[in-house]
């Protein structure tokens, strides 16, 4: 077996052994120098053998707040078969690189979780040997949200019988919509937010107040545009949800599968319908003021298996290619 420590040891005896004349400070400074350096890239070394003979779980990112989402990324010294998780009660379903020694998982915490340490539990099926079980302990921070004080239509905040009636029949329809999920990832590559030119306004997670009574955690990404603004698809998906809504106005869902989806609200117009395959880019609505809202503007929410996610740090995160 290779003793990756040898290297700077026998650099040290090599060094005790030699003759040397007295040197020069500077002279010394050199050659203590290249000892460190060898000593450096011995470390490296050990490190790299180290990973290769060790299945290992990294978190991106590392550091996780309420509302953050995450790619978990699974390392195997030999290809699996099929690779499930379980965190913070929900299973979390991988998908392979192309070395099926690689997987992934789309995931993240709710904008409402608490603080604390949620374990992570995998399991790992091969064709030939036993199944594996890894464990992490990811830590969870908060998020600091704000909080706002908005008016609306008072409709919006104490809706009659008819309206009532309007909303029970929208979450009908809602639920279905997000549990018709594809087994597989729909999305590949990174996610992009869905106007090209729209600075964002009211922040993810931020706590508002309608008309001084109704409270709520604003569970997407607001975007300036005016009424009539080309809306795209943040990636590959299908569309699940394409109709109008009593408090969501024009509305578009798109499954991008394993429970992950994105919500496009408040549209004037709608240019897709259920069942259509969309991909990164392709342009599914207009943008509006439809629904509860304070004027024209784009509201983008991402949820993962009912978890609302903030899509800024979607966008910010590097992702593989799923397909």
């Amino acid at each position: 077996m290779l003793s990756l420590i040898s290297p700077a040891r026998q650099a040290w005896h090599a060094l005790l052994d030699l003759d040397l004349p007295v040197m020069s400070p500077s002279c010394m400074k050199i050659l203590l120098q290249t000892f460190a350096l060898v000593i450096l890239l011995a470390s490296t070394a050990r490190i790299a053998l180290g990973s290769a003979t060790t299945d290992s779980i990294v978190i991106t990112p590392a550091h996780l707040q309420n509302g953050s989402p995450c790619l978990i990324t699974v390392a195997l010294q030999t290809e699996a078969v099929t690779v499930i998780g379980r965190w913070q009660g929900r299973k979390v379903a991988f998908f392979p690189s192309q070395s099926r020694k690689i997987w992934y998982a789309l995931t993240g915490v709710d904008v409402e979780v608490s603080p604390g340490t949620y374990p992570l539990t995998i399991e790992a099926e091969f064709r030939d040997g036993p199944q594996k079980t890894l464990h992490r302990d990811i830590a969870v921070g908060v998020a600091p949200y704000a909080k706002v004080t908005l008016h609306v239509p008072d409709r919006f905040v104490e809706p009659d019988a008819e309206a009532l009636k309007q909303i029970a029949a929208d979450k009908i329809v809602k639920d279905a919509a997000f549990a018709d999920t594809a087994p597989a990832p729909q999305w590949s590559g990174d996610f992009l937010p869905p106007l090209q030119m729209a600075p964002q306004s009211d922040s993810f997670g931020t706590r508002r107040v309608f008309n001084g009574k109704v409270a709520s955690v604003h569970r997407g990404l607001d975007f300036h545009a005016k009424t009539g603004t080309k809306v795209a698809a943040i990636n590959s998906g299908r569309v699940v949800l394409a109709a109008p809504l009593y408090f969501e106005g024009g509305c578009v869902v798109i499954d991008h599968g394993l429970g992950l989806m994105s919500v496009y609200m408040h549209l004037s117009k709608i240019e897709v319908a259920v069942g259509d395959t969309v991909t990164r880019g392709h342009v599914i609505a207009l943008s509006g003021g439809s629904g509860r809202a304070t004027g024209p503007h784009l509201h983008l929410g991402v949820r993962w298996q009912g978890s609302y996610l903030d899509p800024a740090k979607l966008f910010a995160l590097s992702l593989p290619q799923s397909h």
